[in-house]
């Protein structure tokens, strides 16, 4: 059997942790079926056992240090 899995789409802040209801930054997409949404707290601590059972995780957890355009720009 063969799956196909969609482009997944970015996580925003409306997407909760579904372990403590923080701002999702990782997305686990189960063999099984269905989704887990966790913040990168639990994302990291639950990440060997996720590896176990995913066909795919999103991490966007890098958004996390990113520094916004606005601030990176030096005051003229």
């Amino acid at each position: 059997m063969t799956t196909v899995l969609t482009p997944a789409t970015p996580l925003t802040a409306a997407d909760r942790c579904d372990r403590c209801g923080a701002q999702a930054y990782l997305r686990v997409v189960l063999t099984s079926g269905g989704e887990l949404l966790f913040c990168a707290h639990h994302g990291r601590k639950f990440e060997p056992e996720l590896k176990k059972i995913a066909a795919e995780i999103q991490d966007e957890t890098d958004r996390l240090t990113a520094v916004p355009a606005s601030a990176s720009e030096e005051e003229r």
